[in-house]
């Protein structure tokens, strides 16, 4: 599918049970068998939380990865409350950070990120690629164009009104695949995002993952924790896609 597509809003009710939802993903969570999910391999790998959420949102997922053997880090800006100033330099900011990771683990790290988190590690990824290992997103409504798409929410969040030149630019930039392999995935139930918006044009390097489940139940997904799993247990250099 095409990113440039008009991604319709979810539908209102979906919205509306968004937190029970979430909450029976919480508690599946909890009754997973995780005997068969595979070992890491101690590279790093840095988590972004979903907008109005912080580090405790995507911590289940981050404790699990923990556990797995990777080395964990948080995105270490608390609460997520969107894009501070000119977001190129907030981007610049987030960018140096997994710079560091990497440099100080002498290993490339990989970026996992939910919702908006999603938006800064895809765009991290284009920045500093050669720091980069791989990206996977959570509901990251990165594609669509002008006012059919999510693009309006990032400039919310920065509390600008733009241009419908900068809207155009602004939704290319989001749109554009990371060099480095890329994994979206998405809910058709998703009740906050559009799941249209977060499908990317699969590629060599590339894939979109379907799941059954909520917006916010995303990072305590049992599917989701199953497929962060063995996305970050590929041997770096031989990325293949997802064949559960």
């Amino acid at each position: 599918m095409s990113t440039a597509a008009m991604p319709f809003p979810p539908f209102l009710g979906l919205l509306g049970i968004e937190p029970l939802r979430a909450a029976f993903e919480f508690a599946g969570m909890h009754l997973m068998d995780r005997s068969g999910l595979p070992a890491g391999d101690g590279h790093p790998v840095v988590f972004f939380p979903g907008l109005a959420t912080d580090q405790r949102a995507v911590a289940p997922l981050r404790n699990c990865c923990e556990t797995l053997g990777y080395s964990v880090h948080d995105w270490e800006l608390g609460l997520n409350t969107g894009p501070q100033g000119h977001i190129g330099d907030w981007l610049a900011g987030l960018a140096d950070h997994v710079q560091a990771v990497s440099d100080a683990h002498g290993r490339r790290a990989s970026l996992v990120g939910w919702s908006l988190g999603g938006v800064y590690a895809r765009e991290i990824a284009k920045l500093v690629p050669d720091a980069v290992r791989q990206v996977v997103t959570l509901g990251t409504p990165f594609g669509g164009t002008g006012n059919n798409s999510n693009v309006g929410w990032l400039y919310g969040a920065l509390n600008v009104q733009p241009t419908a030149s900068d809207t155009t630019t602004l939704s290319v930039r989001l749109s554009t695949t990371p060099d480095v392999p890329t994994t979206s995935v998405y809910s058709r139930t998703d009740g906050v995002v559009s799941w249209e918006a977060c499908m990317l044009r699969a590629g060599r390097r590339a894939e979109n993952i379907e799941v059954e489940g909520s917006h916010l139940g995303l990072p305590w997904n049992p599917k989701v924790i199953s497929i962060v799993a063995d996305r970050l247990a590929q041997p770096e250099g031989s990325w293949s896609r997802w064949k559960g």
